[in-house]
């Protein structure tokens, strides 16, 4: 059985941004309407790109980084959390979700232009932390990046992002990580309450 078979929406949502971002680097036009635009979506008939800033990217290492950290945790999410219905729309909702601040934020900046789906993927990665906050590891390239339990490790990115959206000046959507990242993790606990209740027991009582 090949990985496709086993994980046909991770590969199917990486497929169709891939070949939609790539054509984007070429074709202005499809990347101006598909940009979130906060200012151009005060009119409701652009509400769609809520959802089309996911598809697009800024460049190659922005795709790649967004989408090999999907295949690295989306398989784990699409296997062992959610049936292929609710991990599309975590991942679509995430989208919507991570963007809404900044759509508060900017809708009266004319300036304000983003894209990628660094929120979504956000989500999916905080997703599968409802397993075990004090599990270590997150891993990419199969190297394990932190020896940090995961409670330390969100606590640590969420600081982060928000210090960092605060700040401001480096172009990175640092309120879609945030955002998306307590998006993802709600998202889960919600659906699965009886994960939430042993992440809860394992945070209370950890067994080191």
């Amino acid at each position: 059985m090949n990985e496709f078979s086993l994980f046909p929406v991770t590969f199917s949502i990486i497929a169709v941004t891939v070949v939609i971002s790539l054509i984007a680097f070429t074709n202005h036009d499809l990347r101006n309407k598909s940009l979130f635009y906060p200012y151009g979506m005060r009119d409701a008939s652009q509400y769609y790109r809520f959802l089309s800033h996911g598809f697009i990217h800024a460049d190659y290492i922005h795709l790649f980084f967004n989408m090999f950290t999907l295949y690295s945790f989306g398989r784990f999410a699409e296997i062992a959390l959610f049936n292929k219905a609710e991990y599309i729309i975590l991942y679509l909702t995430a989208l919507v979700a991570s963007s809404v601040f900044d759509f508060i934020k900017n809708k009266n900046n004319s300036g304000y232009a983003a894209l990628g789906a660094s929120g979504a993927v956000s989500a999916v990665l905080f997703s599968t932390l409802i397993f075990d906050p004090w599990a270590k590891g997150v891993a990419l390239f199969g190297i394990e990046l932190l020896a940090l339990p995961n409670i330390l490790f969100a606590v640590l990115y969420l600081w982060y992002c928000a210090y960092s959206a605060k700040r401001g000046g480096d172009n990175i959507g640092h309120n879609a990580h945030m955002w998306g990242s307590l998006y993802g993790f709600a998202f889960t606990a919600l659906l699965k309450p009886e994960l939430f209740k042993t992440f809860l027991e394992k945070l209370i009582h950890p067994t080191f």
